[in-house]
């Protein structure tokens, strides 16, 4: 095989959504009969003790046969989530901030067992 079959091709239309961590990419590309194709990439954001960091990235392609299989599937996947599950977002921030708040042990009084 060539080398370069496994270029991908330049994008011809891309958006960029970014939540927290996270940033994904979709990018529309061209096959080589030059029909057009979804690229969908999670990239995850990763810091290391010592304060270098990384990338972990996911990538899948989505190609026309599947669009409407796909956005039927994704409109009832999420529309099942925020019927079960409302809006609300509960993400590890919001746990973390909550057991901080009911396990923070300084607003006690320190009782000695000799007082009582």
């Amino acid at each position: 095989m060539r080398e370069n079959e496994f270029v991908e091709k330049e994008e011809i239309f891309s958006k960029v959504l970014r939540a927290g961590r996270r940033t994904y990419f979709f990018d529309v590309r061209s096959t080589k009969a030059d029909d057009y194709y979804i690229t969908i990439t999670e990239s995850k954001k990763f810091t290391e003790e010592d304060g270098s960091f990384h990338f972990k990235k996911h990538k899948i392609y989505l190609y026309k046969e599947d669009f409407e299989a796909f956005k039927d599937i994704l409109g009832k996947i999420t529309d099942f989530i925020v019927t079960e599950k409302g809006e609300e977002v509960i993400s590890e921030r919001h746990q973390k901030d909550f057991k901080r708040e009911y396990t923070n042990t300084s607003n006690f009084t320190n009782v000695e067992f000799d007082e009582i």
